[in-house]
């Protein structure tokens, strides 16, 4: 796997966050997903009146990813607007480790401070993963 730049990652994702539809929640949230060694797929939040329609960042992102043929990931960067770290719901969680190792590393913050930025693993945030 090939070592990922958080830098790089952090601000792709801050620049797909400015694109999210969040009208209801108006929190702003970008995902930035390192496919191959190059290769970067983002995503924001699309939220929808029927809230249970809503999409998040990290989905967009790897359905985006998986759409245009790539099915193995290096890493993830997540930034969201506020003054928390935007760390993965449960449900981007348990699609990222369909594709994801344990492994790979996920680095969140905030997008008016992308220099503290915090870094997990997949398997850290999700230690015992469905599996099939």
């Amino acid at each position: 796997m090939p070592n990922p730049d958080p830098r790089k990652l952090l601000e792709a994702a801050k620049a797909a966050a400015e694109k999210a539809h969040a009208p209801y929640s108006k929190f702003h949230v970008g995902a930035a997903l390192l496919a191959g060694k190059e290769t970067v797929f983002t995503g924001c939040n699309v939220e929808n009146a029927s809230y249970g329609l809503t999409n998040c960042a990290e989905r967009t992102a790897i359905f985006t990813a998986v759409a245009a043929g790539h099915k193995s990931f290096a890493a993830i960067a997540i930034v969201a607007d506020g003054y928390q770290k935007p760390y993965p719901c449960g449900a981007c969680r348990q699609v990222l480790s369909e594709f994801c190792g344990a492994d790979m590393p996920v680095y969140v913050a905030s997008i008016s401070n992308l220099d503290a930025f915090e870094t997990m693993t997949l398997g850290a945030l999700l230690p015992k993963s469905f599996e099939f």
